[in-house]
């Protein structure tokens, strides 16, 4: 059987691999969601942190921990506004529903 060629056009081969397309390390694509978080000043050292070191995910439940040991312990001098309890409540729920989440995927 003959090969037939449009002009200029040559061998065309392409080897499509899943899984280097989708978990490709180059730049923040991380398979098929790319989240772009804006302009960073150290975008090196914000990829070592985060390669390296922790989460977005992970130091924001470092965070959160913190803040309700914080929290625990705190006895303010003087009454807190609506808007400062409300603050505080927030977080709470925001905490727990965190932490409900993360027990169903255990």
């Amino acid at each position: 059987m003959s090969t037939f060629r449009l002009p200029l056009s040559g061998n065309v081969t392409q080897s499509i691999n899943p899984w280097t397309m989708l978990f490709n390390p180059v730049g923040s694509q991380v398979g098929l969601v790319n989240i772009d978080m804006g302009e960073s000043s150290q975008p090196a050292v914000e990829q070592e942190v985060l390669t390296s070191v922790a989460s977005y995910g992970k130091q924001l439940g470092r965070i959160e921990e913190a803040l309700m040991v914080l929290l625990a312990h705190f006895h303010p001098t003087e009454p807190l506004t609506a808007d400062e309890e409300q603050a505080i409540a927030e977080l709470r729920d925001l905490v727990a529903k965190v932490e409900e989440v993360k027990r169903r995927q255990r």
